[in-house]
């Protein structure tokens, strides 16, 4: 019973689904990579294009895993845990690596430092909540805040190389990265809510 259940598992964790969630991950360090060569690495400006097309690839592939796993009843259990952790390593390196070449400065930093600590805040509750056995589904707000921080973002990385096609390239992602932030800050509250709410029925 026990082999069978561990193929069992293996099958799924090689489903389509999932390893569309491990390219997402794979795609972190080659974005990063690319933006470090050539902000801190003074490289060619080509490195921004090559980081950007990976991590509209690896946006595309949050929105095919759970397309996949919906039509073809391949959601799992390993799944629904890996699919935030690829989504929150992808944001957060990006976010650490835009404030590094400081195309994310002053004020704008505050927007990042929102994102990050609502992505920390919601791990945390989700884990919990985990442990009650009780899910809190993902509200379409959330969804939409999920897309107009991967767009900020691909702004962001285009960064210069951008600006010669688009002018206000970076601006537009800077306005962009601030109205994920404050979209952030309702959708952590929901979460922080229905956390809380749990914590006093619990302690009740």
């Amino acid at each position: 019973m026990d082999s069978v259940t561990a193929r069992e598992g293996a099958r799924r964790s090689l489903s389509l689904p999932n390893i569309l969630t491990y390219s997402r991950i794979a795609a972190v360090p080659v974005v990063v990579g690319c933006m470090y060569g050539q902000s801190i690495g003074e490289g060619p400006l080509w490195l921004r294009w090559v980081a950007l097309f990976f991590f509209v690839a690896a946006g595309v592939t949050d929105f095919l895993d759970g397309y996949y796993a919906r039509i073809w009843d391949q959601q799992s259990a390993f799944g629904r845990m890996l699919d935030p952790i690829a989504d929150k390593l992808l944001v957060s390196s990006c976010l650490l690596m835009l404030a590094a070449d400081e195309i994310i400065r002053g004020w704008s930093l505050w927007a990042a430092i929102v994102i990050l600590c609502r992505e920390i805040l919601v791990s945390g509750l989700r884990e919990y909540l985990a442990a009650l056995r009780v899910s809190v589904p993902v509200s379409q707000l959330a969804k939409w805040k999920t897309t107009v921080q991967l767009v900020a973002i691909g702004f962001l990385i285009a960064g210069e190389a951008g600006e010669a096609i688009l002018p206000q390239t970076i601006m537009i992602g800077l306005v962009l990265l601030w109205i994920s932030a404050i979209i952030t800050l309702y959708t952590g509250w929901d979460y922080f809510r229905a956390g809380l709410g749990h914590l006093i029925k619990e302690d009740s």
